[in-house]
Parts: structure tokens; C-alpha cells; sequence
């Protein structure tokens, strides 16, 4: 049997058992509710390798230069640790708490933090130092790394807002659906991320290179970009302001592009559009108009049902009583887009960002398919982007829209039936005479008191 150890033992990279660490998380709580015999933890340059810490409280515990490859901090509390030069690599730290950690030098190559709480983390690049052989010397990881290094973490939907991850590396990574505002990624190394639907609101990305990295999705507004590397990153469909479409260092992304003769080009999409619509798709085209940059076009009763429009760019467009059932619109920018009472139903609008859109009376039910096998199709409004948006007396009954955010909406009147609201953000949304029968509401945020959950 292993000796005993106390939780301030400070024997370089020792390995600790299971037990033992049991032992020293027993103290951590005692001193967390100021029990007597409780102790700070004090696992700094302790051998944790895959040990299971999952759902413990570890908040303010020192972690310095410990090694914790391959362990399991599924939903641990690590609030204001210190974690600084730790070895997380392949670290399952999926929905674990993070807040206000000190991570600088940290290594969490191929961790997983999907759903993780991140905020205020500091990822800059920091050095451990030990005392050896009479003398201070620098602290190296089995590979020698030591700048901070997310390269091929799984981050997706992770919550890193004002994060300062200047300076790291974050290759490779997937940081899908992440909350990055606010987050510091000066000369931070992003190449081949990916970001899709991540919102980065007046983060800061100067210098840092963006090569290769796909944005489709991802909300830039109010973000520093300048001398920022985008060579051959996937921008289509991103929200982006005025000023940094504009930007001399985006010449070499992949953007949206324009008709060359919009108007004429359309006539002939929807005319055979319309031809593969009325023949069942014997003849005609179907409509295909992923990538494109519609902002501000007229097409007020257009037929695009089953059309394919994936990243499309509609930013003020008119769409009043146009038939858009069963299309795809995943991705698409369609802010302040005029949908009023248009056939949105069993629509794809998944991540796709409607802020202040106008879709009053908009049908956006479910349709029943005609075949022998009776499939109901579903509007996917999941982590859709409706903030701001009038949705009044609107028709959404069995709606997905799980993650979506209708912070400040206008929902009177609007029929949630059987939808999937789960994680829906109705913050400031006015909900006079909005129905929820039947609807799941689990883990919303602004629901008033009375609506089942």
C-alpha cells in the first residue's frame, strides 16, 4: 500500500493513487465550509494522469505544473484554480467550471471542454520554474511544450468570454458554437480552427492568424481585426460589420459573393426553380444559392420551397408572403429581413442569425410529407440567432429550437406548442398571450413564473 500523503507535500511530479487523492479532496471540502481539519488542496507538480476528479470541487485548489493527462474533470469546479504550465493533455473536461482559472502555459492539447465554463481564464503563455541542482531551472512537459496550447481541443459551445488567450496556440481547434465575447486572442495562433457559429463579439484577434480557420456562421461584429492572417479562412455566411468587410487583410478569406447581373440571374433561378417544383424534378433546376450575397434584394412572394440556400447573405432583404418551406437556410445572415407572414414551415434556419427580422403572422409549423411513412417535418431553429426579432402572433408549434436566442423578441401571441425550447434564451422578450403547451423548457433563461417546465 501506497504511504500516506498530506495535500501540501511538494515532491515533484509523485504519483498519486486514487485513494490519496480522495483523501486530499476530503480536506479541500472541509476547508471550503471551514470544517476543522480541512486544507487548501495543494497538488502543484503532482502525477494525476487519469484519475477520475469528475464533479469535484477543486475551486481555488493549487494545480501548478501538475500532470493531468488523460484524467477525468467531466463537471469539476475548478473556479479560480490555479492551473498554471498544467499538462491537460486529453483531459475530459467536458461541462467542468473554469471561471477566472489561471491556466497560462497550460497545455490542453486534444482536451475536451465542449460546454465548459471558461470565462475570465487566463491562456496566456507562462513558464514554470523548479529549483534543481542549486539553481532555478524551466519546467518542461513530456513534448516541451509550455506556451499555452488548445491545438485540437474539442471547445464547442464552451463559454470563454473576456478569456485572455494571447499568444497560444489553438490549432486545429473546435471551438463550433463557442461564446467568445470579449475574449483576447492577440497573436494567438487559430490556423485550421473551427469556428463555426461562434459568436466573437468585440473580441480582440489582432495579429493573430485566422489562416485556414472556417467562421461560416460566426458573429464578428464590433471585433478587432486589424493585422489579423484570414489566407484562404471560410467567412461565408460570418456577421461581419461594414467597416471590416472592407478590411485590406480579408482580401484573401473566402466571402460571399455577388450576382454578377443579380436581377436577370434571378429571374431564370426561380423560373427553373418553378419548372422543378411543378414536374416533381423531372425537369427544370433546382435552386441552389449557398454562398451568395442577396443583401437588400426584392423578393417579396418568391417560390423557393426545397431551395438550397446555406450561408446565404440576406442582410435586408425583402421576403414578405415568399413560399419558403422545406429550404434550407442554415447559416444564412438575415438580419432586419422583412419574413411577414412567409411559409417558413419545416424550414432549415439552424445558426442562422434573424436579429430584428420582421416575421409577424410567419408560418413556422411543422408540414406533414406526403408518403406512406407519414414523416412530420420540423422547422430546425436550433442556436438560431432571433434576438430582437417580431415574432408576434407567429405559428411555431413543434419548432426545434433548442440553444436559439430570442433575448428582447417580440413573441406576443406566438404559438410555442410542443416546441423544443431547451437552453433558449428569452431574456427582456415579451411573452404577452404566447402559448407553451406541451413545449419542453428545460434550462431556459427569462421564462416568466407559470410556464411549466
Amino acid at each position: 500500500m501506497p504511504p500516506p500523503i498530506d495535500s501540501g507535500a511538494n515532491e515533484s511530479r509523485s504519483k498519486l493513487t486514487q485513494s490519496q487523492l480522495n483523501a486530499v479532496l476530503l480536506r479541500h471540502q472541509a476547508f471550503k465550509k471551514s470544517q476543522t481539519g480541512g486544507m487548501r488542496a495543494n497538488l502543484k507538480m503532482r502525477d494525476l494522469s487519469h484519475l477520475d476528479l469528475g464533479g469535484v470541487d477543486l475551486s481555488d485548489a493549487d494545480l501548478s505544473g501538475a500532470k493531468l493527462f488523460s484524467a477525468r474533470l467531466a463537471g469539476a469546479n475548478l473556479q479560480g484554480a490555479n492551473l498554471y504550465a498544467a499538462d491537460l493533455r486529453l483531459a475530459n473536461m467536458e461541462k467542468a467550471d473554469l471561471r477566472r482559472a489561471d491556466l497560462r502555459g497550460a497545455c490542453l492539447r486534444g482536451a475536451v471542454l465542449s460546454e465548459a465554463i471558461l470565462v475570465e481564464v487566463d491562456l496566456r503563455d507562462g513558464t514554470l520554474l523548479h529549483y534543481s541542482d542549486g539553481g532555478m531551472r524551466e519546467h518542461s512537459f513530456d513534448s516541451g511544450v509550455i506556451t499555452s496550447e488548445l491545438t485540437a481541443a474539442n471547445i464547442r459551445g464552451a463559454d470563454l468570454s473576456r478569456a485572455k488567450v494571447a499568444n497560444a496556440f489553438v490549432m486545429q481547434t473546435d471551438l463550433t458554437d463557442a461564446i467568445l465575447r470579449g475574449t483576447k486572442f492577440m497573436r494567438a495562433n487559430l490556423t485550421n480552427s473551427n469556428l463555426t457559429g461562434a459568436d466573437l463579439t468585440g473580441a480582440d484577434l489582432s495579429e493573430a492568424n485566422l489562416s485556414g480557420a472556417r467562421l461560416t456562421g460566426a458573429v464578428l461584429t464590433d471585433c478587432a481585426i486589424s493585422r489579423a492572417n484570414f489566407a484562404n479562412a471560410n467567412l461565408i455566411g460570418a456577421i461581419l460589420d461594414a467597416g471590416q468587410l472592407r478590411a485590406d487583410n480579408l482580401r484573401g478569406a473566402m466571402l460571399a459573393k455577388a450576382l454578377d447581373n443579380p436581377d436577370q440571374q434571378m429571374r431564370t433561378i426561380l423560373k427553373e426553380h418553378l419548372d422543378w417544383i411543378d414536374s416533381g424534378g423531372k425537369s427544370g433546376k433546382r435552386a441552389d444559392l449557398s454562398n451568395l450575397d442577396l443583401a437588400g434584394r426584392k423578393l417579396a412572394g418568391v417560390n423557393l420551397s426545397a431551395a438550397i440556400m446555406q450561408c446565404l447573405g440576406l442582410r435586408g432583404a425583402s421576403l414578405k408572403g415568399a413560399v419558403l418551406a422545406i429550404a434550407d437556410l442554415s447559416l444564412a445572415d438575415m438580419r432586419k429581413v422583412d419574413l411577414t407572414e412567409a411559409d417558413l414551415r419545416g424550414c432549415n434556419l439552424e445558426r442562422a442569425t434573424l436579429s430584428n427580422a420582421n416575421l409577424t403572422k410567419a408560418q413556422l409549423g411543422p408540414v406533414h410529407i406526403q408518403t406512406g411513412s407519414g414523416h412530420v417535418w420540423r422547422v430546425n431553429l436550433q442556436r438560431a440567432r432571433l434576438n430582437g426579432a417580431l415574432l408576434r402572433d407567429t405559428d411555431l408549434r413543434k419548432a426545434n429550437m433548442a440553444g436559439a436566442i430570442l433575448a428582447g423578441a417580440d413573441l406576443r401571441g406566438a404559438n410555442f406548442a410542443e416546441a423544443d425550447l431547451c437552453g433558449v434564451d428569452f431574456s427582456g422578450a415579451d411573452l404577452e398571450g404566447a402559448k407553451f403547451d406541451g413545449a419542453l423548457t428545460q434550462e431556459t433563461v427569462g421564462l416568466p413564473p407559470g410556464v411549466v417546465r
